[in-house]
Formats: structure tokens, sequence, C-alpha cells
């Protein structure tokens, strides 16, 4: 079939997101003037290796947030955030933090998740994630749409969770990736394999 997006696709649910699949997801926590927030966003990834950098993009607003999300507000006000990887293992906790609550809802309380201070940034993180990735934000980017916002922003300092490093790497199978698909569907990462990168 082919279909073009602003003629709809004519199918029970939105095929886009689980053709762009699997997505890493970014557990982002923020804190501002209402509290510490913790949200699951899929539309995230690394956009460099020097400095590091990384990307998550908000694109659905809440009624008491001014078009947008907790998250993007809350680093609006501070210019910092944090991601934290997700692992298999948390998969409920981060389900949990994932719905549209109240401003000023403590996800880590909601959800019964162990909180710690960042080191570079005045923001929490998910002190049992496999990593966590500081962040100062570099800008923030109004895309085409009602409330798709993009932030960048540059890491500032990175924790690993010392049982997922194997022989001084890090080792994804250690804790296996909780990865989004389209629709309400989700995947884990168990297995890997390596490709050498033909020299020429």
């Amino acid at each position: 079939m082919f279909y073009r997006p602003e003629d709809g696709h004519g199918l029970p649910h939105n095929p886009f997101n689980a053709i762009v699949s699997p997505r890493p997801i970014g557990w982002i926590s923020t804190r501002g003037d209402t509290g510490d927030n913790l949200a699951p966003y899929s539309f995230f990834n690394a956009v460099a290796y020097v400095p590091p950098q990384v990307m998550f993009a908000s694109t659905s607003a809440k009624p008491d947030r001014d078009g947008t999300k907790d998250s993007m507000a809350q680093l609006r006000e501070t210019g910092v955030f944090c991601v934290n990887i997700v692992e298999y293992a948390m998969r409920n906790a981060m389900n949990v933090t994932s719905g549209a609550h109240p401003a000023g809802t403590d996800e880590f309380t909601l959800a019964d998740i162990v909180k710690a201070e960042c080191d570079t940034i005045d923001c929490p993180r998910v002190a049992t994630a496999p990593a966590s990735l500081e962040c100062k934000v570099t800008q923030i980017t109004t895309l085409p749409g009602e409330a798709n916002l993009v932030v960048f922003g540059q890491v500032s300092g990175v924790h690993i969770r010392d049982d997922c490093l194997t022989d001084g790497l890090f080792d994804v199978t250690r804790y296996n990736p909780l990865t989004r698909l389209g629709y309400q569907d989700y995947s884990v990462i168990r297995e890997v394999f390596p490709l050498i990168r033909p020299e020429v």
C-alpha cells in the first residue's frame, strides 16, 4: 500500500511509529518550580560524539503546561535534564511514569523509584538505572505541528551501573534495554552480534 500522511492511512491505527522502530527510550528526569518529574520519551537518541549530545522530542501537551508537557516546561526553567536508560526489569515502573499526571506530581514517589542527585546539574536521576546522562540544554527547536518540540542537550556527566560493565565495555545484555515499537507495543534486547565495518 501507499498513502500520503495528509490524506490518512485508512488503517485501524497509525502505522508510522511501528515503521520507525525499535526506538530507544529516554526516561527524562527534570526539576522545576513544581518539584521533580520523570517521564519516558521514545523520540530519543544520541546525535553527536564530541562533545557527546542527545535529543528528545515532546509531541503532545497537557492543559496545565501551556502547550507542552512537564519535562519540557521544567527544562525550559532550569536549562538541564537527565536521561535515564530503561532496563526491562523497570518496564512497569516506567509505564507508571508515562501517565499524564498533574503538574507537581513526583513520579519517582508515584512509581516507587529510588532517586539520586546528579553531580554536574541540579536534577534528580534514577539511582538504579543502568546508565544516566546528565545534560545541559543547548537548544530547543519548534517543529511543524501543534505541540512538537525537540530539545538538544550536551552531556556533562555520565553514570554507569558497575554491573553493566563487562571487560570495560558497557554490556546491554547485562540489563536488557527496553525499546519502543508502535501502538502499545514494546520489545527487549537480549542478543547482540558484531558486524565489522569494511575497510576501503
